[in-house]
């Protein structure tokens, strides 16, 4: 029977062999509840370099460091993400720790193979010559690749590893797990004096795994190793439904609210308005009769009671929001209370929609745009940071309080990084998220959305603040594909609103590019030429035709040059 658990059996053992000081280490951290859905487990190897001033302390500041800083790492990463941040700060500390105790670039080095089993993917990592190896269905295949030159036959150096050069390079890939899965992980001592054949008639004994890695280090042993002995081994005992995720899920068995009406108290919450209601969701104004608070309420639409993709998403948004904590972001708030329904409780925003201000503000000074696009920018880093994607970024989301704070409301449609890669929530037939003129072009196309993504929408929002239309000239078309897309041209800021410079002009067309690799890399380029002339933007314009550049000029030269031509004319005529 499939479980929605990982279950594992791991068995190890690590001896110095001949000799004198054992510079292997190894560890494995099985992590139990949320930990265990979000993060997985993960296991290490590392075999300090021989000749290396410290090989016992990098191997072991490897390993112990990965299974540590690993799950203090949010949960909203991938794996990835995670992993090559760590790794990139533990190279960093080993390189100059070797520099600074040992002048040396020897000093703290260590090879380090990582396993990392998430849902129902593998995650590897690796630099140096340990390895790891996965038996599958009787095939026994090598998974890692040494990161070793050799110079003769007898002779060879590492090329790779932790702590011997300031940049990392690691290799990294990932792969599905299958039930049954025996993977294997060795340092060179081990594997470097067994040919594949004994290993792979070992490793398919069926011997308990930690009797299974004992015989394997003997087995080395006897074959003469002349180095240190680890070896780690895991075998995949059950793995989870595929794209079922247990937190995600955890109130989705719990009933729709019924329907609210001002006065009534839920769970503490009483009702003191309606505020917006949609086929989707209704939303409330309530007071927290327990914190004495006023806060908002958010609850599902029951025309989707059977919709469990729909019931998905809905907890999604609020697994989202409280992950992220910034002043320009909207809070979703955290309480003890058993819920007795479906919904969830943010702050209470006083304030407009920055629509609704921009209907207030038809023509708002450029420094006001600044100001509040710089607001909605450090509001979309902290979710970058958090490797999620806003993907429906636009004015109805973006709320300005009686202070004049920004806050990017809605969590409906945002991706995470370390959720869709054992839960993808979008599917082949489901509507594009995000909203159509604010949507990048890329999401129409079924590409996947990057921070280039977000920062066209907040491309299409600035243009929009400062000229009053949409950086196109009408809506996008309503189905786009490659040939409507490519026929869209961006309209030049003058021609809406000469007051905008030709270099901030520049910059809007930059980020509101069609193409993802025509925009900014970065949130803050576009900020800083948003607010410093960019050259090669004013050079472009002194040499755009003046027709382009300024129509109501070229018109105004070409009807005086007529009007000179016709009295020309007349004169020529009368005479």
């Amino acid at each position: 029977m499939t479980t929605q658990t990982l279950k594992i059996t791991l068995g190890s053992y690590s001896d110095k062999g001949i000799k004198a000081r054992n510079e292997d280490f190894l560890g494995a951290l099985i992590p139990e509840g949320g930990q265990l859905t979000h993060k997985g487990i993960a296991l290490a190897i590392a075999d300090g370099m021989s000749g290396s001033e410290a090989g016992h302390e990098a191997s072991q500041c490897c390993v112990a460091g990965f299974l540590s800083d690993y799950y203090s790492t949010p949960d909203s990463w991938s794996v990835k993400q995670a992993g090559q941040k760590i790794l990139s700060a533990t190279n960093s500390w080993l390189y100059s720790q070797g520099q600074q105790r040992y002048q040396s670039t020897k000093g703290l080095v260590s090879t380090l193979s990582i396993l990392v089993l998430k849902s129902t993917t593998a995650h590897l990592f690796h630099m140096g010559d340990s390895r790891i190896y996965r038996l599958r269905q009787g095939n026994l295949e090598q998974m890692t690749r040494d990161h070793r030159v050799w110079v003769s036959d007898n002779k060879s150096y590492l090329n790779r590893a932790m702590g011997i050069e300031p940049h990392l390079e690691v290799d990294y890939k990932a792969f599905p797990l299958e039930k049954g899965d025996l993977f294997f992980m060795s340092t060179d001592g081990v594997h470097d004096f067994m040919s594949e054949k004994t290993l792979k008639k070992l490793l398919q004994s069926g011997a308990d795994l930690t009797q299974l890695a004992q015989a394997i280090v003997q087995q080395a042993s006897d074959n003469n190793s002349d180095d240190n002995l680890s070896c780690q081994l895991l075998r995949v005992e059950e793995i989870p439904l595929a794209k079922e995720d247990e937190v995600l899920r955890q109130h989705a068995n719990l009933p729709f609210p019924p329907p609210l009406d001002v006065g009534q108290v839920l769970d503490g919450y009483k009702i003191e308005a309606e505020l917006h209601a949609s086929k989707r969701t209704q939303i409330y104004r309530a007071f927290d009769t327990i914190n004495r608070t006023q806060v908002i309420l958010k609850t599902p639409s029951v025309l989707y009671e059977d919709d469990t993709h729909y019931i998905e998403h809905f907890l999604h948004e609020e697994w989202a929001g409280k992950r992220i904590k910034h002043d320009n972001v909207l809070q979703v708030l955290d309480t003890d209370r058993v819920k007795s329904c479906i919904y969830y409780v943010t702050e209470f925003i006083e304030g407009d929609t920055l629509r609704e201000w921009i209907n207030k503000h038809p023509k708002p000074y450029i420094k006001e745009v600044r100001q509040i696009i710089e607001q909605v920018a450090k509001g979309l880093r902290a979710f970058h940071r958090m490797e999620m994607l806003h993907q429906d970024l636009k004015p109805e989301n973006i709320m300005i309080d009686s202070a004049g704070r920004i806050k990017i409301i809605d969590f409906g449609s945002v991706k995470i990084a370390g959720i869709a890669e054992m839960t993808p929530l979008e599917r082949g037939d489901e509507n594009i998220l995000g909203t159509l003129n604010y949507a990048a072009p890329e999401y129409h196309l079924g590409q996947r959305g990057t921070i280039k993504s977000d920062l066209f929408s907040l491309g299409v929002i600035t243009y929009e603040m400062m000229n009053g239309a949409l950086p196109f000239g009408a809506d996008m078309p309503e189905k786009p594909n490659k040939l409507n897309l490519a026929k869209l041209t961006y309209v030049p800021s003058f021609h809406k609103n000469t007051m905008v410079p030709v270099w901030i002009d520049g910059a809007l067309k930059k980020a509101t590019s069609i193409y993802p690799q025509g925009r900014y890399d970065e949130l803050s380029e576009f900020l800083y030429d948003l607010n410093n002339p960019n050259a090669s933007f004013l050079s472009e314009a002194d040499n755009m035709p003046l027709m382009e550049r300024n129509p109501l000029m070229f018109w105004k030269g070409v009807s005086g040059l007529l009007l000179l031509l016709s009295m020309v004319l007349l004169y020529l005529l009368l005479r």
